[in-house]
């Protein structure tokens, strides 16, 4: 099997060039809403950008990279260079807002900290552009609740970066969920996680939105509701850690079990301590289970009749954003809502006070 992330690079590589010419043949006069493929500008190029967007935009057939926001000048003439981005597309954390006066630009996809989700997708709506925003949607709930007026107001869509729910061994495990094809569902397990030998990064500060729950645990936790097709109305968490001098603010491992309507119960668990990947979904007549079930490399799993769940795509990345730029040329309404964001962050919030108070907490609906 080809190496994904070696086959990723040499795409980006080689079809740059063309991407660029793509963009520069974009006449500032076209009318968005009549545009047949969507410029997107990429915030923030870390790892995700770099490594797995950036990429995956030379595989799409509705959008395609049109600009750039770093704050690094480097990070800016390096993309420029590669991709064959005009300066007018290049943008930095200071005249992001003027983002609005660029008609190539249509969709505004944040790739920051978490802590700086919020700001980025309301200035971006303000803007009059779409928001795509990578996951956990913010901090809490009051933030989120902002991005989606935000969005409203100005009326542009706000989707969430839920790859997972865009591929098609997920898919089908929801499709047998509303089928009932193996009966009711009883249990969900579900675990992400890896581990991060970092010891300052983002991701271990409380103020940059850092821990594994925001992080890893989003995964599980969305597992947990498109599973069931239900909300948690009540969960039990415990965080823990084996490396206390580096998981000082934040947690390192998080085992949260949730109470859905019926019984229904959830056990998860997120880590940045550990290597876990997998999701197992027990039902009154069989059972289906996905490992992994989060994995850029691709997902993979079976049911109790010997169902494999292989189903193949070239790049879960681009069929994401693809599903999103098609509901926004045709008007339809994305995937992954900003209200699908709120529900988990909803959740997560109920998951740290249960953490800290060692108690069980009731989700209100």
């Amino acid at each position: 099997m080809i190496n994904r992330r070696r086959f990723l690079r040499q795409s980006m590589v080689g079809l740059s060039g063309a991407l660029g010419m793509s963009a520069m043949a974009m006449p500032n006069f076209i009318d968005h809403s009549k545009k047949e493929k969507l410029g997107v500008a990429l915030v923030g190029l870390g790892y995700y950008s770099t490594d797995l967007l950036a990429p995956a935009l030379q595989l799409t057939r509705n959008c395609y990279l049109a600009g750039v926001v770093t704050g690094t000048p480097s990070k800016a003439e390096k993309w420029k260079r590669l991709f064959n981005l005009r300066d007018s597309c290049i943008y930095n954390y200071q005249n992001f807002d003027s983002i609005a006066n660029n008609p190539d630009i249509d969709v505004v996809y944040v790739v920051l900290p978490p802590s700086l989700h919020a700001e980025y997708s309301v200035r971006a709506a303000k803007a009059g552009k779409h928001v795509w925003c990578e996951k956990p949607m913010a901090l809490n709930m009051g933030e989120c609740t902002k991005m989606i007026a935000a969005c409203a107001e100005n009326k542009v869509k706000l989707s969430m970066g839920y790859r997972m729910q865009h591929e098609p061994n997920t898919q089908r495990i929801i499709a047998f969920r509303k089928e009932l094809k193996y009966g009711n569902v009883l249990t969900v397990k579900a675990s992400a996680g890896y581990f991060d030998a970092r010891t300052d990064h983002w991701k271990q500060k409380k103020s940059m939105g850092g821990g594994s729950m925001y992080d890893m645990g989003v995964y599980p936790l969305n597992a947990a509701r498109y599973s069931t097709g239900l909300e948690p109305i009540a969960v039990t968490a415990r965080k823990s850690t084996t490396r206390p001098d580096i998981y000082k603010e934040v947690d390192e491992t998080m085992s949260f079990d949730l109470t859905f309507p019926g019984g229904i119960l959830a056990s998860c668990e997120s880590s940045f301590g550990k290597s876990m990947n997998s999701l197992e979904v027990k039902c009154s007549k069989g059972w289906y289970a996905l490992s992994p079930f989060q994995s850029y490399d691709g997902i993979g799993g079976i049911t109790s009749d010997e169902t494999k769940l292989n189903a193949v795509i070239p790049n879960q990345q681009a069929k994401q954003m693809d599903d999103d730029a098609s509901a926004i040329l045709n008007g339809m309404p994305v995937l992954v809502p900003g209200e699908e964001g709120f529900k988990d962050i909803k959740v997560v919030e109920a998951i740290y006070r249960s953490a800290a108070s060692n108690k069980r907490i009731e989700i209100v609906q």
